[in-house]
């Protein structure tokens, strides 16, 4: 068991998403303040193989979570590919290896679920990883999230390393990114109905049909999931963390356009991508184990949008 009071925590990507919840819930677990290591972008370039290197061997960190990396939606994928796959690459190779190298007693890293066939049976289980094509929209993100995974089962093949892979369903939650060309579908959705409720639009229009199904996990359940894991889970084997309870895109769209309060009608463009026609984890391992979300999808955007409306819009997440 980890002794929440002891011990340095290193959280790469802290003012992400996942980061800063991830960084609420070790403060809430009694992680001092002089026991987080937290570095911003200018602070450390993580994709700075040697300043990475200089900076574990300066902080020594016990345990590390790597929750940086380089994220996007389906039209950021599609525009930059070669950051997506390149710098998510060096990022992790770099702090995986630097945390290796300097004697990290456990690591967590974030896979994604687009790590699955895109015609992935469902609900996906962790044994169905390269049995498939990817998703030819976001593949970039996915191998370079595939290739993390492999490395961490490769130290704790060669090395007996305690790292360990998770794959989050779609996050959403408080300090999300609503930038409109380059975030997920749910805050996306909040930014566009939003403002088509403050300008008096008649209509909102959605890429696709509204067919796909999808999960979506609040994040301060993830964090809570994710250190769960450091306690409890040691296996080389992906763990897959989700709230197993999926809606359509469409669902979701008529959802967020209520709690916003927006009146007008909803229109789909079919000339755009749909993505994956459905992403479900299998997340049977960690409730087996006696984990389990607290909040309701629709509860959850209630505080997302309260989140959106303090300030966050404009928030890019690293």
């Amino acid at each position: 068991m980890i002794d929440w009071n002891q011990g340095r925590w290193y959280v790469a990507g802290h003012r992400g998403l996942a980061g800063s919840a991830l960084l609420d819930q070790l403060r809430q677990k009694g992680v001092s303040k002089e026991n987080l290591l937290l570095y911003t972008r200018s602070e450390l370039d993580l994709k700075d193989k040697a300043k990475v290197r200089r900076t574990f061997e300066k902080e020594s960190p016990d345990y590390v979570i790597v929750a940086a990396a380089v994220v996007g939606g389906i039209d950021a994928n599609r525009k930059f590919p070669v950051q997506f796959l390149k710098d998510n690459l060096e990022i992790q190779n770099n702090v995986i290896g630097a945390a290796h190298e300097t004697g990290v007693k456990k690591l967590l890293f974030l896979g994604s679920s687009c790590i699955y066939p895109k015609n992935c049976p469902q609900p996906m289980k962790p044994e169905y990883l390269l049995s498939g094509a990817l998703e030819p929209t976001n593949e970039w993100y996915a191998i370079a999230k595939i290739a993390g995974i492999k490395l961490c089962q490769a130290y704790a093949t060669q090395y007996g390393s305690n790292f360990i892979s998770v794959m989050p369903t779609n996050l959403y939650g408080p300090g999300d990114n609503y930038h409109l060309d380059n975030s997920h579908v749910l805050p996306a959705l909040i930014r566009k109905f939003h403002e088509a409720k403050e300008k008096g639009m008649e209509s909102v229009t959605c890429w696709g049909d509204g067919s796909p199904k999808r999960e979506f996990l609040h994040s301060s359940d993830f964090a809570s999931a994710c250190l769960f894991a450091m306690e409890n889970y040691t296996e080389k084997e992906i763990l897959n963390i989700g709230s197993s309870q999926e809606v359509t895109i469409k669902q979701l769209a008529e959802t967020i356009s209520s709690i916003v309060g927006f009146s007008g009608s909803i229109v789909w463009d079919t000339s755009m991508p749909n993505g994956t026609p459905r992403k479900l984890m299998d997340s049977s391992v960690l409730r087996d184990m006696g984990w389990l979300p607290k909040y309701s999808l629709e509860e959850g955007i209630k505080q997302t949008y309260q989140d959106f409306l303090e300030g966050f819009n404009e928030r890019s997440v690293s």
